[in-house]
This record gives C-alpha cells, structure tokens and sequence, in this order.
C-alpha cells in the first residue's frame, strides 16, 4: 500500500505491537473461556489442543493481558480522560450512528466512544485478573463460596468486555481509514481533521 508522505503518525511500532497482543490474547481467553462457560461451546477448546490445555493455558494468557493492558494504561490513561466534550459527544453518538459526524463536538486524539472503551476495558480486566486469580486452584485454594461468587463476576465482566470489544471492531471497520492506524500507524490528513481536529490542530499546529 503506497502511502502520502503527508499522513499523520497516530501510533508508534511498539504501540502497535502492544495493541495487537492485547487483541490476540483477548480473543484466545474468549473462545478458551466460553469453552469452559457452556457445554455447547466446549469443542472450541479443540483449537488450545484439547480441555487440559485449554485450562491450563487460559490463566497464563490472561496474565499476559493483564501485563500488556497495562503497558496501554501507562502510555495513554492521560489521553482517555473524560471532559465535557467528550458527554457532549456520546449524547449526540445517533448522529454518529447515522453518518452524520460533521457537527460532532471537535474531539482529540480519542473521542467519547473510544474513551469510554478504554475505561470499562481497564475495569473489566481489573475484575477478570482478581477474580481469575481467585479461580485459579493450582495456585489459590478459597472458600468454594468465595470462588463461586468469583466465577459471577469473571462471567459478567467477561461478557461485558466482549460486548463492548464488538462495538470497538465494528467502529473501527465502519470509520473508514481508522484500521489503517493500527497497520500502518498513520491517517490521512483528511480523516484527522473529520474524526479528531483537535489532535489535527494539535499536530501541524495550526
């Protein structure tokens, strides 16, 4: 893909790098875990070598997540903090929804959507990391009401993360020229003034 020298860095290699870890390893604990969740979806651990492995592996990725979410905390929690700006944005998002962003409130390099993204992903894996550690009986030996109580909560946060993770994917795919950022690291300079003109103003300084 020939690119315009003009375009916009958005994201750095390891950046990513980091996301993509992150996207991988969630899909993995998804299939691994809605193998474990119903019995209907249990020939899914077939692709983890089988229910053993799938068990066995499942708390390790999770750990690797949970490593690599917060090398994406770190970098950018600064970015995702919510403003003023950014409620306005998400109460006029059927206008977004519509195709109509033109009169959206001017947004930065994360709108409203993408931010809110990022902060029930955080507390989602919060959850999912505390709990599975409490799930994980090779290492922990609880109360079994603590644990069933535990399993709840993985369960809840788990689904509620993949909702949310579909909407993400959908999003991306939609605004045409976003995934290229998370490919090639760059945007048009067209996409950036459409989607994020504050972080264009920011960025050629204008």
């Amino acid at each position: 893909m020939i690119r315009d020298p003009k375009d916009l860095k958005r994201y750095t290699a390891s950046e990513r790098v980091n996301h993509w870890i992150i996207g991988m390893c969630f899909i993995l604990l998804a299939l691994s875990g809605l193998a474990f969740f119903h019995p209907a979806f249990f020939p899914l651990t077939s692709l983890f070598g089988g229910g053993v492995w799938a068990r066995i592996l499942h708390p390790y990725i999770g750990v690797v997540l949970a490593i690599s979410f917060l090398l994406i905390f770190m970098r950018f929690h600064r970015l995702n903090v919510m403003t003023d700006r950014d409620w306005q944005w998400l109460r006029r998002i059927r206008e977004m929804a519509n195709g109509d962003d033109h009169n959206m409130p001017e947004q930065g390099k994360y709108n409203g959507g993408q931010k809110l993204f990022f902060w029930v992903q955080g507390i989602c894996i919060l959850l999912l990391f505390i709990t599975g550690l409490m799930l994980w009986r090779a290492w922990f030996d609880l109360p079994v009401t603590l644990v069933r109580v535990a399993a709840v909560i993985h369960s809840a946060s788990a689904a509620i993360m993949i909702a949310f993770t579909f909407i993400h994917i959908y999003a991306a795919i939609w605004v045409k020229g976003s995934v290229r950022a998370m490919w090639y690291g760059t945007v048009t300079r067209a996409w950036a003034r459409q989607h994020h003109r504050d972080w264009y103003r920011q960025i050629v300084g204008k």
